[in-house]
């Protein structure tokens, strides 16, 4: 039976680790604490930025994935770089295939042009130029025979179980109750948002299918819409007249005087005031990955967070939901 490591059980994390359960693979899932609710999967924990702990993690693996993230936003440039350092090291002495979850920010501001994995990396902040070096440390090891690599990228994501995100409870959420939705930027602009389960089962295929290593891949997206079409889409499902506050680039400064963690957000405002449109035609060509429809998507999105709402919590009387 061929052996994935997953390293990283959070809102991506935990679904490849499903989907791989669920098509029968030995799964062995990495997370700092070694708990998790993760049936099927043989779930280990430790610190991913030590070698040594990653080579024992990652033993026997055919395939590993790394789907961590920094736990400081604000500390992004240092804390990153060593978690994917760690889990390399770790998928090298294995001789497995790693598989990469990764973002758009390296691409920097498109002007108009529609992200494709050809586009000329111009990063504008230091997020995203960490974003780049981390890219180009991969390939760099790829191209020098140290390990298969596989870069699957993916657009702000929602989906069942993702409430910190740009489409997370912000509007999912406050769509159920009738309050006002909170975005950023300018919601009348086309915005490409992926569906987490599309990105895991995009990520999977990078791990499992031939001719997908040594390069980078837009994973599996839904036509673009604007952000407030999508909006008003949640708000219809959820029975209510949709409400938007969008924060500019003011808001985020004076909400940022506040909480300081909203400055953070001015790093990747220009994915929000502009034309933001992901091209995920190179996967769909070459392994048919269709993204599941918008309308389905929100629906189940939105079926999630009225479920977690009800759900009483843990040991007690329900209580006023935090989703």
């Amino acid at each position: 039976m061929t052996r994935h490591v997953v390293f990283g059980t959070g809102q991506v994390g935990c679904l490849v680790v499903e989907q791989l359960v669920h098509q029968g693979f030995d799964v062995v899932a990495v997370n700092r604490t070694g708990q998790g609710d993760l049936p099927g999967a043989h779930i280990v924990g430790g610190d991913a930025t030590d070698s040594a702990f990653t080579t024992r993690a990652a033993a026997g693996a055919d395939v590993a994935y790394f789907c961590l993230n920094a736990a400081n936003y604000a500390r992004w440039a240092e804390e990153f770089p060593p978690l994917q350092r760690g889990v390399l090291a770790g998928a090298e002495a294995a001789d497995a295939r790693l598989v990469v979850l990764d973002n758009l920010y390296a691409y920097g501001p498109p002007h108009g042009q529609d992200l494709v994995e050809t586009l000329q990396t111009r990063p504008t902040s230091a997020k995203a130029a960490t974003r780049a070096a981390m890219t180009t440390e991969l390939l760099d090891a790829h191209h020098a025979g140290r390990v298969e690599v596989a870069i699957g990228r993916a657009s702000d994501c929602f989906g069942p179980g993702t409430t910190h995100s740009a489409l997370g409870e912000m509007v999912f959420a406050t769509a159920l109750s009738g309050r006002t939705a909170q975005v950023m930027g300018n919601p009348d602009q086309p915005h490409s948002y992926s569906y987490t389960p599309d990105v895991a089962a995009g990520l999977i295929t990078l791990g499992t299918q031939p001719g997908t290593t040594g390069a980078i891949w837009h994973l599996p997206v839904a036509p673009t819409r604007t952000t407030r079409q999508i909006i008003d889409q949640v708000y219809g499902l959820a029975g209510h007249r949709p409400r938007t506050l969008a924060a500019g680039r003011t808001t985020l400064h004076l909400f940022g005087l506040i909480k300081p963690t909203m400055r953070e957000y001015l790093h990747t405002l220009y994915q929000f005031t502009g034309r933001w449109v992901v091209d995920d035609s190179k996967f769909r060509m070459a392994y048919g990955g269709l993204a599941t429809p918008l309308t389905d998507a929100l629906a189940t999105t939105l079926r999630w967070y009225r479920d977690a709402s009800e759900r009483p919590p843990a040991g007690g009387p329900r209580a006023a939901a935090r989703v």
